[in-house]
């Protein structure tokens, strides 16, 4: 029967589960799939995460259909892992999702009124977040520890936006990052390595607090523009080798004046 199901295309999730249960069979298994562990794994779900945020980026539905089922057996892989450590079960982890969204969802679900702003919809999900977390928590408990350094920069700003501490406007932030500016040039030029990586970092949360302000996601930003360096910095390459030159050739100088040329033409 269990061979039957695998092979069958038409399996679907019970057709999955059934796969990784046989990758993770200590007897039968495979060698790779045997060893992992949650920590192993982690690194592969945060990657198959990006890759997905990636394909939607590039409005590429058909290889994020394949970037999503990469994701999902990231799913399926942590909860093989936790069933067989008698921790939970995929039907667990699937009641317990379900069960937070109808929790979450009042205005849908139960008898609260639909007619709210997005605004106010997204203060009562964290109202009731907050709620689930108990009395006993900390403000700034429960932001992930693995979320990229900028995202999680911003969620813990907004938590402590919620009990009041907050700059009122943009300008506040302005005037700290030119601040904060101030003194890593001062640590670059007096102070030890550790101190000045210190003070960047201190940097870059404020730059943080001013995308939060501005309505910006700091790491979409930082990603766009990554995609604009690359296409910019193709385009100095491609020009240098119509003069049979490569950028190791070349000086600051002239692929500067390339890189002025190239973002002329994009305008």
């Amino acid at each position: 029967m269990a061979d039957t199901l695998i092979h069958d295309p038409n399996g679907g999730m019970p057709r999955l589960l059934e796969i990784m249960r046989r990758l993770r069979d200590p007897e039968t298994g495979c060698p790779w799939d045997i060893e992992q562990d949650f920590d192993s794994i982690a690194p592969y779900t945060i990657e198959e995460a990006y890759e997905v945020a990636d394909a939607i980026a590039r409005k590429d539905w058909g290889d994020l259909e394949g970037e999503l089922g990469d994701l999902l057996l990231q799913t399926v892989y942590h909860t093989a892992m936790g069933e067989e450590a008698g921790h939970f079960t995929f039907e667990s982890v699937t009641k317990s999702i379900a069960d937070k969204m109808v929790a979450r969802h009042p205005h849908v679900f139960g008898d609260e009124s639909r007619e709210k702003s997005a605004e106010q919809q997204t203060a009562d999900w964290e109202a009731i977040k907050a709620s689930e977390r108990g009395t006993t928590s900390r403000t700034l408990d429960g932001v992930a520890q693995g979320l990229p350094a900028l995202t999680r920069a911003v969620k813990l700003q907004k938590r402590a936006a919620r009990v009041g501490f907050d700059w009122p406007d943009t300008s506040y932030v302005l005037d700290k990052i030119i601040e904060e500016a101030g003194e890593l040039i001062e640590a670059r030029d007096t102070l030890t390595h550790k101190e000045v990586t210190e003070e960047f970092g201190d940097l870059m949360f404020v730059m943080a607090n001013l995308a939060r302000h501005l309505g910006v996601d700091p790491e979409e930003a930082v990603r766009g523009t990554n995609a604009k360096f690359i296409r910019r910095f193709n385009a100095v390459e491609a020009a240098l080798e119509v003069k049979g030159k490569t950028p190791m050739q070349s000086d600051l100088a002239e692929m500067d004046a390339l890189w002025d040329q190239v973002k002329l033409a994009e305008k």
